[in-house]
């Protein structure tokens, strides 16, 4: 089963003076402080859904990918289809020091709802680098999850339960190596922690939710919804993502420490396998047929992280070819 599959079961402009124009004269802009960068993002939806870039502060060099392809702005993609701004689910989250703005929620596109995950690197008062990751053919039951964000992603941490950013990305880092080893342990969960995958809860559901895409045998299917009721931790322990052989490059790209957020953009790989994965904890069943296909997947990932426990996930995904590069770097 390819990784697309598992995230089916579990996207007032304010723009200051200095965000809108490039420095003159060889002077430094100053610095695009949250209110800026909010603005930022959201004079690009708009100008997304209006599909002309015209009057966006871009750098004439910059950098556009939409789920990893390098495409031209204003031109391709979801500037072309792109029908609705996002409306209630909307999760921004900022990092000034680093210049770096994500978006993630829910538009639409030829009027169908799409997850957007959107990056945004300002230098100077222009936008050098736009990254798009999109997740479409929502399940419907997954879109009513979407309606408004869960208000822990939309709240600030109060000052004594912040973390310095380093520290942020060595959590969220710490979650892929949980996925890597099979060991929920290597992450500091909370005891509460939820993920939702493409709008679908895919962890702590009070009971078992039946499992989208039959595996091709009740005992199998049972057992699927069976570790959808798993904690965060315990989920990880029973090996069910044994499919994905690496997580790499995992880009831990914005750091928002006032509202205890970090935005990664990893990318699932999956060789391909026997078609079968060994299963750990889940009763009466001891294997799953998972991870058959080989594929990439280029995800959009946000931690809540408060005290230094993870306590809340959003993540989205778009399945790609086997051996994608993500167009960043690697």
């Amino acid at each position: 089963m390819a990784h697309r599959d598992w995230f089916a079961v579990a996207a007032a402009i304010v723009l200051s003076a200095s965000a809108s124009a490039a420095p003159t004269g060889g002077a430094v802009a100053p610095a695009c402080d949250r209110t800026c960068m909010t603005g930022i993002v959201d004079r690009y939806l708009g100008a997304l859904v209006r599909h002309d870039p015209a009057g966006l502060p871009l750098n004439r060099d910059v950098k556009f990918t939409e789920n990893a392809a390098r495409i031209k702005v204003g031109e391709e993609g979801l500037w072309i289809g792109a029908s609705e701004l996002p409306t209630g689910f909307r999760i921004y989250a900022i990092d000034v020091g680093a210049g770096q703005a994500g978006f993630y929620g829910v538009m639409k596109e030829r009027d169908k709802p799409l997850i957007l995950a959107l990056r945004l690197k300002v230098v100077n008062g222009q936008i050098t680098e736009i990254e798009h990751v999109l997740a479409r053919n929502l399940r419907a039951d997954a879109v009513k999850n979407l309606a408004t964000p869960r208000p822990e992603f939309v709240t600030a941490l109060p000052a004594a339960s912040r973390l310095p950013r380093q520290q942020m990305v060595n959590i969220a880092d710490s979650y892929f190596e949980a996925i890597e080893h099979a060991n929920g342990k290597l992450a500091p969960f909370a005891d509460e922690c939820v993920r939702r995958e493409n709008g679908g809860q895919t962890t702590h559901n009070a009971k078992p939710v039946p499992w989208p895409v039959s595996l091709g045998s009740k005992q199998a299917d049972d057992a699927m919804a069976f570790i959808g009721t798993l904690s965060c931790s315990d989920q990880f322990d029973t090996h069910v993502m044994d499919f994905i052989t690496r997580l790499w490059p995992r880009r831990h790209e914005i750091v928002d420490e006032e509202n205890g957020l970090v935005f990664s953009f990893p990318m699932f790989q999956h060789r391909g396998g026997s078609g079968t994965i060994k299963i750990y904890n889940v009763p009466g069943v001891d294997s799953l047929p998972l991870g058959g296909s080989s594929s990439n997947l280029q995800a959009g990932e946000i931690f809540k992280i408060d005290r230094g426990r993870i306590i809340g996930v959003e993540a989205m995904g778009a399945s790609l070819p086997y051996g994608t590069k993500s167009g960043w770097g690697e």
